[in-house]
């Protein structure tokens, strides 16, 4: 084996040791480097995305213009035939608000007419009394139907009659119906007067 002398053993150390340091540095300087480079690369990514961005907006942008350009004189002829469809929609429509308008013409003169029904004096046939308010056989949409609370009972009668004659004959055809127990009585602002004469 061969024979290392004290000497040169200390100095192999030191010259690992500077070697060892050496290498330390330099593996801080790659370290600073590559931190650099992807710095670098990032900027050049951005850069590169920005650019795209504003080479696809400016083809965008022209590609649009042009569009506009040759679509000109087109959207002049659709938007003439759009007109006359808006158009015809609208008179449609106004003709639509026009029959809704009589119909609520209409159901304005009924109850106007309800109205100036029971201010004045009128004439009905009760057909029926309950105990009980029984609401399922009247109700305010039923046309010519009277439902009063005539104490201690709900009359149910049919018909509105201007005159005492006209509900007599309407009586009468109900008991041939088989509403033997119709009477006529006559009414005001909602309340009954008094029973009529049936004949």
């Amino acid at each position: 084996m061969p024979f290392i002398e004290e000497n040169d053993l200390l100095d192999l150390h030191k010259d690992i040791e500077k070697s060892q340091i050496i290498n330390e540095r330099l593996l801080d300087q790659i370290k600073f480097k590559n931190k650099d480079l992807k710095k670098i690369r990032i900027q050049r990514n951005i850069l590169v995305g920005i650019t795209t961005l504003f080479v696809l907006g400016l083809i965008g942008i022209t590609s649009f213009s042009a569009g506009l350009g040759i679509s000109k004189s087109n959207r002049n002829q659709n938007n003439l035939l759009v007109s006359i469809d808006s158009l015809d929609a609208i008179k449609a429509r106004i003709d639509n608000l026009k029959e809704q308008n009589q119909e609520l013409s209409l159901v304005n003169e009924f109850y106007l007419a309800k109205q100036y029904l029971e201010k004045e004096k009128i004439y009905s046939v009760q057909i029926k009394s309950f105990v009980e308010n029984n609401a399922t056989l009247a109700s305010e949409a039923l046309t010519n139907t009277l439902f009063v609370k005539t104490n201690p009972f709900y009359a149910y009668s049919l018909g509105t009659f201007e005159t005492l004659e006209e509900a007599q004959k309407f009586r009468k055809e109900l008991v041939d119906l088989g509403f033997n127990d119709a009477f006529v009585a006559s009414y005001q602002d909602g309340k009954r007067l008094q029973i009529e004469d049936p004949y």
